[in-house]
Formats: C-alpha cells, structure tokens, sequence
C-alpha cells in the first residue's frame, strides 16, 4: 500500500474521531453540570470554572462519563484484570464472542441454503421470501425473551438460545445476498454455459457461485456484526453472570454509567474485530480464485 493511499485513509477517520471526542466532552458537561451544581450548593462550595469543569468529568456516577474515564476503565478491566476474573472485559467479551460465533455459523449456512432454494425454485421464491423480510420487521427485544422462555421450558439453556438469537439476526442478510449472487450471472453467461451443454449442477458450482462469493463475504460482514448484537441482546433476559450483556444489566441495576460505556466499546471494538477478519478473509478467497489486489 502506497504511504499516500494510506495517509488518505487514515486521516479522515481521525479526523471524525477526534470531532466525535470533543462533541462527547461537551455533551458531557452540560448532562453532568447540574448535579454538580447541586452538589455544590448543597456543600456550600464556590468553584473556579476551570475546576467546575474538572469535577463534573470526574464524578464517580455520571450520567455521561467523559472519554478520559471511560478509557480508563477499560484499559483497567482489559489488560489490568486476569482474564478468569468477572470483571474482566476480555472474559465477558469471551463468553459473547462463543455464541456469537455459533449463531452467525448457523445462520450464514442457513442463509446459504435459503438462497439455494430460492433461486431454484420459483414456489419458495414467491411464497418464502416475503415472510423472510416480514421476519425482520419484529423487534428482537420481542423475540428474545420467548425464544429464552420456550427452551428454557424444555431444559435448553446456556450457549444455544443465545445463538439461535444470534442466527435469527444473521441469517436474513447472507440470504439475501446469496440471492442477489447467485443471481448476478448475465444472461449471456448462462447461454454461453448452455451451448457448452453443462448441467445444472456444472452452472450452479462453475458460474453462480464463484460470481456470488463477493456478494456472500459482503453480507457476512453485516451478518457476523447483526450476529453480535443477538448474543448481546440473548444475554439480557436469560440473567447471565457473564458476557457483554450482563455488564451492561449489572451497570444499569447499580447506575455504573462507565461501566456500561467500557461495555458498549468493548462491544463496537469486538464487532470491527470480527469484521476486519471477514475482510481478511474475503480477500485471501479472493485472491485465491484469481482476483487482482485493488
């Protein structure tokens, strides 16, 4: 990569970063002055401005905590905490990632295989893609609990209710996608393959899907991060002691609003992980089918 094309990616994203961060520290003022206007009322205390300042980004129970203190917990709970401990990010960010894991496995080779059947058959075409899309329409708070509440019934607990979440979320994606690769060979390219006199089976392995894998790698980075929000989401009625989302139902009952913020960023830095992997692994496929770098 040229050091130009890399200057030209990398600035703008600091560039918003650092807006973001100063937009947050403001915000974070003026959500926090009036407690702390109060406080010092109450304590009968007159501060410099500057200090009023300081104090209303270091209160220990904020209703929005300032950068500075989010990062701090993190770094704490991150790389200051054994790994074992409960109050390790890396633990609960273990726990979450395993059932996120399992429902975007089931849910992309469930995706895959709708798209099979919708492309070859026109009955599933008409009668299975639209209660496909009205499927998304239902809120995933909704679907959660029953979802618990059901296999719970019939002793199904743990990991598998938290990935089948996780699958419902994933799977509408990469089924879509497929669709639209599979799909995507010209009419031209499917004569061509005729006049060759190849069969289904040759045109489905040799034409539709190597022209579907960019459109299946592009809906499985939705999918992986749709995934992700699942097993969250699959945390927060089942009461789990770990995971992503019990830190932030533990933050909530005790009003640990930086608790819940270091929670949130370990959740977006643990779904750009699991993107960029596969991305990685996007480009590796395809360049091992020919492709050309960009």
């Amino acid at each position: 990569m040229k050091p130009d094309s890399l200057t030209q990616r990398i600035v703008p994203v600091l560039t918003i970063l650092i807006l973001i961060v100063a937009v947050w520290y403001v915000a974070a003022y003026f959500m926090n002055a009036p407690f702390q206007r109060d406080l010092d009322r109450r304590g009968n205390v007159t501060s410099t401005t500057m200090e009023f300042i300081g104090k209303t980004m270091a209160q220990p129970k904020p209703v929005l905590p300032a950068p500075h203190q989010v990062a701090q917990n993190l770094f704490e709970n991150t790389f200051l905490r054994r790994v074992t401990s409960n109050r390790s990010l890396v633990y609960h960010a273990w726990v979450t990632l395993s059932s996120t894991v399992a429902g975007f496995t089931m849910g992309t080779l469930l995706g895959i295989l709708i798209a099979v059947g919708i492309v070859h058959l026109k009955a599933l075409d008409r009668s299975l893609m639209p209660w496909i899309i009205a499927s998304q329409t239902i809120p995933i708070l909704a679907i959660a609990p029953m979802v618990i509440v059901v296999l719970a019934a019939v002793n199904i607990t743990g990991l598998l209710p938290k990935a089948l979440i996780s699958t419902y979320l994933s799977f509408f994606p990469v089924a879509v996608g497929m669709v639209k690769g599979l799909r995507s060979p010209e009419l031209i390219q499917l004569d061509l393959m005729r006049t060759y006199n190849a069969s289904a089976a040759q045109t489905f392995w040799k034409l539709r899907v190597p022209a579907s894998i960019p459109f299946l790698f592009t809906s499985m980075k939705v999918a992986i991060a749709a995934s992700l929000v699942g097993a969250i989401v699959g945390e927060l009625p089942t009461g789990a002691v770990a995971g992503i989302g019990s830190k932030l139902l533990a933050g909530a009952y005790y009003s640990q609003t930086i608790d819940i913020w270091a929670a949130l960023i370990a959740g977006s830095v643990l779904a750009a992980l699991l993107v960029t992997i596969v991305g990685i692994v996007a480009r590796i496929v395809d360049r091992s089918m020919g492709g050309r770098p960009a």
